[in-house]
């Protein structure tokens, strides 16, 4: 009598491994933008921002309102001659489109709060809502620099509580763009891809050189008044 030993089954999920997937893990992916942990790592990061910023334009509302109301109020942050917001308050570009800044301020961050509040707690926001969200940013840290440029060479005076705006807006506008960069080329490898893997990786980095390009043109404008403030 003859007795036959059959040879194990071989494991279905063998045929379909390969050397390049044989060491992979469920984790060894890269976290790309739409990662519930990234997205909720940038609503804290849009929390925040807003919230620095709802505050710096609700201070510049009522300081807005105050001198309306009295001609002869000084601002809080009028500290000297280039720390003046009074200044700054009573110029043209105060009222770029009619009505005073901080109303803008008072809109478009408390919107920032919502979208970071809603990340925060794990919603998924569509394509279209992050092109719009692109637009806003987008279109405020250029009126920003707008009044930058006017407080520097126009104006002559420089306001804080409009200052805490600028860093606000320059951050958010670098977060969010680098957040949409990455998202748009992740599925296309090459030049356009690494540099926003760079910028997302980098926005630390990116927004400090930024701010310290803005510190230097103060510097170098009010050099004259800093020079005998401090000497």
């Amino acid at each position: 009598m003859s007795t036959s030993v059959s040879a194990p089954a071989a494991d279905p999920r063998a045929r379909n491994s390969t050397p390049e997937s044989a060491g992979r893990t469920p984790t060894s992916h890269p976290v790309g933008p739409g990662h519930p942990s990234r997205e909720r790592r940038l609503g804290a990061g849009l929390i925040l921002g807003g919230a620095l910023g709802l505050l710096a334009a609700f201070v510049l509302a009522v300081e807005k309102y105050r001198l309306l109301t009295d001609s002869a109020y000084v601002p809080t942050c009028s500290i000297n001659p280039v720390l003046s917001c009074g200044s700054v308050m009573t110029s043209p570009q105060a009222e770029a489109f009619g009505f005073p800044n901080p109303l803008l301020g008072l809109i478009g961050f408390s919107v920032v709060l919502v979208v970071g509040a809603a990340l925060a707690g794990g919603a998924v926001l569509p394509v279209w809502f992050w092109a719009g969200l692109q637009v806003g940013v987008s279109a405020a840290v250029v009126f920003v620099h707008w009044l930058i440029a006017a407080s520097l060479y126009r104006i002559g005076a420089l306001c804080p509580y409009c200052m805490v705006v600028w860093v606000v807006v320059i951050a958010l506008f670098v977060a969010v763009t680098a957040r949409n960069l990455t998202a748009v080329t992740r599925r296309q490898p090459g030049p356009a891809a690494t540099a926003a893997g760079v910028l997302h990786r980098r926005q630390g980095v990116i927004v400090t050189a930024w701010l310290l390009v803005i510190a230097t043109l103060i510097t170098v404008r009010f050099w004259t008044f800093w020079s005998v403030s401090l000497g």
